[in-house]
C-alpha cells in the first residue's frame, strides 16, 4: 500500500511539472520566463519653447521606441529644485510646494499625445491645461511671472506592446517672461477666482470691473460669465474661445490697452454669433475653427502681446 501511494504521488507530481512547463512553452517549442521583465521605452527629450509671463511651451520628443501611450511631465520652480531636488515619490512631493505634474495621453475625440518614434509635440504648461483635452494635471493654474522652472518627462508604459515606462529625461530649465505693473493684463485663471460672490467656491475678492459682458450677440450676467469660466472646455472650441474672450474683455474694461487685440475680439464675437455658451446654453464649435483666435487672445491675456501681464 505504501508503495502504491508513493507511485501515485510521484505521478501527480510529474503531471503537475508537465503542465507547468507546458504553460511556459510557446508554439515553436522554446521556453520563456514566466514573469519576464518589461523592456523600458527610451526616454524622451525636452526643449524650451516660447513663453509668456504665465505659461511656458515645452517641446517633447519621443525616443527611438516612441511614446505609444503618451507622456508625463513634471515641473517645479528652480529655487525649490536647487533646495530639495526632485521628490523621491512624486505622489508625495514633500517640501517642494511648487511641484506639479501633468499626464498627456489623449482620449477619443481629443488631442492625441501618443507619439511615434522620434516624433515631437509641443505642450503648454500653465492654466491652459484646464482646457487641454487629453491632459490631466495636479496643477492648472498660471506659472509665476519672471521665474525659472525645471522640467522632466517620461514615456508611459504601453500595455499593448508590453513595454515599461521610460526613465526620466534630463532636467531642463526654462523661464517665464518678466512681470508688468502698469496697464497690464490678467489671465482667465485670475478673473475666474476674483469674480462676484457666489461665482465659485473659495473665490477671492471681487475685482471685476463690470457686471455683464456681451459674447457674440448674447449678453451674460457676471454669475453666468463666472460659470462659463469654471466649465472645462472638454474639446469644445466655443468654451475655450469664450474663456479667453471673457478675460480679454475684462482686461480692457479694467484699463488695459486693447488696441493690439481689437481685431481678434471682433472676429471672435462674429464667430460666436448667437451661440449660447455652456453651461448657460449648449453651443459648440470645433477646436480647429477656434484655435487661431484662442491663441491670439491667450497671448494677449498672458502678456506675450499687448501691454504685458500683471504681477499679482
Amino acid at each position: 500500500m505504501k508503495y502504491l501511494t508513493y507511485i501515485t504521488i510521484t505521478a501527480v507530481f510529474a503531471i503537475a511539472i508537465f503542465f507547468s512547463c507546458k504553460r511556459d512553452t510557446i508554439s515553436n517549442g522554446s521556453s520563456v520566463p514566466r514573469a519576464a521583465t518589461k523592456k523600458p521605452l527610451s526616454a524622451p527629450t525636452l526643449t524650451c519653447g516660447t513663453s509668456t509671463a504665465a505659461s511656458i511651451n515645452i517641446q517633447v520628443c519621443a525616443g527611438a521606441s516612441g511614446a505609444p501611450a503618451g507622456v508625463s511631465i513634471q515641473w517645479m520652480e528652480k529655487s525649490e529644485y536647487v533646495a530639495y531636488g526632485w521628490p523621491a515619490n512624486s505622489d508625495s512631493p514633500g517640501t517642494a510646494s511648487s511641484f506639479c505634474k501633468a499626464s498627456f495621453s489623449g482620449v477619443p475625440g481629443c488631442s492625441n499625445y501618443k507619439l511615434a518614434p522620434n516624433a515631437c509635440i509641443t505642450v503648454n504648461l500653465g492654466e491652459n491645461l484646464f482646457d487641454d483635452c487629453g491632459a490631466s494635471s495636479s496643477c492648472t493654474g498660471q506659472l509665476v511671472c519672471g521665474s525659472d522652472y525645471v522640467f522632466r518627462a517620461f514615456a508611459h508604459n504601453d500595455p499593448v506592446s508590453g513595454s515599461g515606462k521610460s526613465a526620466f529625461s534630463s532636467t531642463l530649465t526654462c523661464s517665464t517672461q518678466p512681470c508688468t505693473q502698469l496697464g497690464c493684463t490678467f489671465t482667465q485663471g485670475y478673473w475666474k477666482t476674483h469674480g462676484p460672490v457666489g461665482c465659485a467656491a473659495g473665490n477671492n475678492t471681487d475685482t471685476w470691473p463690470v457686471n455683464s459682458l456681451q459674447l457674440g450677440t448674447v449678453t451674460y450676467t457676471d454669475l453666468q460669465l463666472c460659470s462659463i469660466l469654471n466649465t472645462p472646455a472638454g474639446g469644445n472650441g466655443l468654451l475655450a474661445l469664450a474663456h479667453q474672450l471673457v478675460a480679454a474683455k475684462l482686461n480692457i474694461a479694467n484699463g488695459a490697452d486693447g488696441s493690439s487685440i481689437a481685431q481678434s475680439i471682433a472676429d471672435a464675437d462674429a464667430l460666436i454669433g448667437g451661440l449660447v455658451i455652456p453651461p448657460v446654453g449648449s453651443g459648440s464649435l470645433s477646436t480647429a475653427v477656434t484655435s487661431t483666435l484662442v491663441t491670439a487672445l491667450t497671448n494677449y491675456n498672458e502678456g506675450l502681446t499687448g501691454p504685458g501681464h500683471c504681477s499679482q
